[in-house]
């Protein structure tokens, strides 16, 4: 595996698929069937479950654990203690006291959008898509999908304003046909978002 550095006491499936430049530190677990695309980073104690996808240059902080059901795009960042499920109906056992098993329930999916940012402590619900350059407020609880550019924030995890791709807050947000025209006040960039309502 061409310039990829795993951490001798990360656990990295041989079925994984790791991309050039990745990074994988120590105490990371990458399960089988895995695919991460070039130029991640990996923090420390990540797992990371089978079967999840993850596209290049993705920061993914100490701690956090991606199920399977996740897809991450290209460019995304995911804070610390960040959690993803994929199970809205979880229980241990069936109605009838057995140990639950693989066929006994619904993998609930997640899309994460290129270049978004999920803040430090969130947990992300199934069946949800989090839109580009969207921003997760640290300690939210996403239970409907994120437009694209929108900054939510709180249990649960409502609009409160939209941003620049440089993360800043966007000024002068003024309501036109073709939807939601700001400016962020930055790197001076103007936008006009499609809003429609959030999912």
């Amino acid at each position: 595996m061409s310039d990829i550095f795993i951490h001798p006491t990360a656990d990295v499936s041989a079925k994984a698929q790791i991309g050039a430049g990745t990074r994988i530190w120590n105490g990371a677990q990458v399960r089988e069937n895995v695919q991460i695309g070039e130029e991640c980073i990996i923090g420390k104690n990540v797992y990371i479950d089978f079967g999840v996808q993850i596209g290049s240059r993705v920061k993914i902080q100490n701690n956090a654990s991606v199920y399977h059901g996740v897809t991450l795009e290209d460019g995304i960042f995911i804070g610390p203690h960040v959690c993803f499920c994929n199970d809205m109906l979880p229980r241990a056992i069936t109605p009838t006291g057995a140990l639950k098993s693989d066929a006994d329930w619904e993998v609930g999916r997640v899309l994460v959008r290129y270049g978004a940012s999920i803040g430090a402590g969130s947990i992300i619900l199934p069946n949800v898509t989090i839109g580009s350059f969207a921003l997760i407020g640290a300690g939210s609880v996403v239970t409907r999908s994120v437009p694209d550019h929108a900054l939510v924030r709180g249990n649960p995890a409502r609009v409160a304003g939209y941003v620049c791709r440089c993360a800043r807050k966007l000024e002068h947000l003024t309501q036109g046909p073709a939807g939601l025209t700001g400016t962020c006040p930055s790197c001076q960039t103007s936008y006009t978002i499609a809003t429609g309502e959030q999912q």
